[in-house]
This record gives structure tokens, sequence and C-alpha cells, in this order.
């Protein structure tokens, strides 16, 4: 192999990976804007009101689109890399109770 295709290769692996992690943003990010009802209660319970679950959903949606344009690929992955560290400290700090999504994930 040359040390072209193996760049071409390289670009491509990541041009996919972009693209796979932008579609999960866009996900729950359109599922916080839709106001799936998972996400209502989620941000129920964080307690900062349902506003805050808009201004995420945003975020995600902006960040998602932005990661998928070659010049706001790095500000989208560093946008959307702060926004998870702040989502994983909320689930450490903040006590959330979630119900089980499917009656087949309990123990009854």
């Amino acid at each position: 192999m040359s040390v072209a295709s193996i760049e071409s290769n390289r670009r491509v692996g990541v041009w996919i990976l972009q693209i796979v992690v932008a579609l999960a943003f866009l996900a729950a990010g359109a599922a916080k804007l839709a106001a799936a009802p998972f996400m209502v209660q989620l941000f129920a319970q964080v307690g900062l009101g349902q506003w805050f679950r808009l201004v995420t959903g945003v975020v995600e949606v902006v960040g998602a689109g932005a990661l998928l344009h070659p010049r706001l690929a790095s500000v989208g992955g560093l946008w959307l890399g702060i926004t998870m560290f702040f989502a994983v400290l909320t689930h450490l700090f903040v006590p959330i109770r979630l119900r089980p999504l499917c009656s087949a994930f309990s123990m009854r």
C-alpha cells in the first residue's frame, strides 16, 4: 500500500466516524426538541426546567451540523465534547431515577 492510499483510507474512516457521531447527536437533540417523554422526565429530574432541555437540544443539533461541515468540524467536536463533559458531571452529581424503558427490563 502506498502512503496516498493509507491517507485516503484514513480520511474515509474519519468521515464515517464524523457522520455516525453527528447522527447520534442529531437524534438526541431532535428527541429533546420534540419533547420525547423520556427527555421531559430526565430534564424534570435535573431541576433546571424544560428550557434547559430545549437549549441542550439546540446545542446538540448545531454541534452535529458543525461536525459535518469541513471548516467547522473541529469547533463542532470541541462544542460537543464540552457538552458531554457537563452531561457526565450532571449524571454523576444530580440524583436521577429513571423508569425502565420497557417492562422487559424490569425484574418483576
